[in-house]
């Protein structure tokens, strides 16, 4: 039976991810309830697939949007109806099956014995993880514990994480970017910037090939570039802010 909840909800952003965000989504309902799914503007006939399985499953909520914004602006426009209807906290977790569902439930209680905290995936990879993805996010990786003097971001990239949705909407709404492939790693830094406590937990990955419905939104030089121009700017951020950061390092417990 999948566990309930009125104060965590477990959110999907979702852009043509084929028919694998419809096995996402029942075991996602099979560890937890509820289940949300943002639908991005997605044209591959998976939001009607979607509103099928929702019609027998009170448990999940399909909203859909009528063109593509990016994974950051699905998750900002979930966590503002998610906020209205009075949840505190949401998981995302990527729409590709990479997340697996069985942690669910872990994550969700290491969130509720630390309401104020931020939980933030770590990716333990296997041997089908392609290698250009393991090792790159190591640069991502060091420019965020950089930017954030070294609070404890272990992995900047991996979407399967717990946000205070309060804090959340209130770093979403103090900038202009972040609403696309950077939103995981600007959101985390902008997260540590106001001060989360930051709980990492490492969590296995699954690779799945295009033979077995594998999809990945990832594009090399556009979210390469992206990424790059992101942390010029939060460097620049990070520059500002020096003095608090440094002085809550200092006389932090």
């Amino acid at each position: 039976m999948p566990q309930l909840s009125k104060t965590h909800l477990l959110l999907i952003p979702s852009y043509n991810t084929g028919k694998i965000v419809c096995d996402v989504v029942r075991k996602a309902l099979d560890a937890w309830q509820p289940v949300w799914v943002v639908v991005d503007g997605s044209d591959d006939g998976s939001a009607e697939q979607l509103q099928n399985i929702a019609a027998d499953e009170t448990g999940l909520r399909v909203i859909i949007l009528e063109k593509n914004q990016g994974k950051g602006s699905a998750v900002f426009y979930g966590a503002k109806a998610a906020f209205e209807k009075g949840f505190t906290h949401i998981l995302t977790m990527d729409a590709d099956g990479q997340h697996p569902a069985e942690w669910i439930p872990r994550m969700m209680k290491i969130s509720d014995e630390n309401p104020e905290a931020m939980i933030l995936g770590e990716p333990v990879f296997d041997e089908n993880a392609p290698a250009l993805r393991v090792h790159g996010r190591k640069i991502s990786n060091f420019w965020a514990n950089l930017e954030t003097l070294w609070t404890g971001i272990h992995d900047s990239l991996f979407g399967f994480r717990i946000y205070p949705v309060k804090d959340l909407l209130a770093v979403m709404q103090e900038t202009h970017f972040a609403r696309r492939f950077d939103f995981d790693p600007e959101v985390a830094v902008r997260m540590a910037w106001r001060g989360l406590p930051i709980i990492n937990l490492q969590v296995p990955v699954l690779y799945f090939s295009e033979q077995d419905g594998g999809v990945s939104q990832f594009r090399y030089f556009r979210d390469n570039t992206l990424l790059t121009w992101m942390h010029l700017r939060l460097l620049l951020g990070f520059v500002i802010r020096l003095p608090v950061l440094i002085y809550r390092k200092l006389t932090a417990k």
